[in-house]
């Protein structure tokens, strides 16, 4: 299974979203930006979604979440300063939309959240090449039952069971023990 088929994708895109949009918000807020109107938060949602879902074809490695989540911060910080329902106090020449502490909130979000997504794009990786293993397992676990074919009318073959699971076991080797040829009787 690939984790890049529509379903997983809009997984990892609402994962992704739901990573960065309320914890940028509110960092946001902390370090000095106005209250964000719902419409915005849910317009960053949107976007953020969008953005994730376009990108999610394939699995990303940490270079790539991280350029994803600069841009979303980026993109984000903007959007809540517009959308503020009312303008942060100014303190004596200083905006906070060009503060040194509103960038190091925002680059330490998108470092955090890359970093977090990266490991849950790993994990959800794993999880899907488990799944399919153990489906692949269990069919062949089903296909080595002890099935004995016959034909109507005539008696049942010996060994058949026995040939059918040699073959679906080929590449097993017990090496527990010494030698055969050593070992001591």
């Amino acid at each position: 299974m690939d984790v890049g088929r529509p379903v997983l994708r809009a997984l990892r895109a609402t994962v992704f979203a739901a990573a960065c949009v309320p914890l940028s918000s509110v960092l946001h807020v902390l370090a000095g930006g106005g209250a964000i109107r719902p419409g915005f938060l849910a317009g960053a949602t949107a976007m953020t979604w969008a953005g994730a879902y376009l990108l999610g074809a394939r699995r990303r490695g940490l270079p790539a979440l991280l350029g994803a989540a600069f841009g979303a911060q980026y993109g984000m910080h903007h959007l809540f300063t517009a959308g503020a329902e009312a303008p942060p106090p100014v303190l004596a020449g200083h905006d906070h939309s060009s503060g040194l502490g509103m960038l190091l909130v925002h680059v330490a979000l998108a470092l955090m959240s890359a970093w977090w997504l990266e490991r849950g794009e790993s994990a959800l990786a794993s999880m899907v090449h488990l799944a399919v293993a153990s489906l692949w397992a269990g069919l062949i676990v089903l296909a080595a039952a002890p099935v004995e074919p016959r034909l109507p009318g005539r008696p049942p073959v010996a060994g058949t069971v026995d040939r059918l699971r040699r073959f679906l076991l080929a590449a097993g080797v017990s090496r527990r023990g010494p030698p055969l040829i050593v070992s001591v009787r």
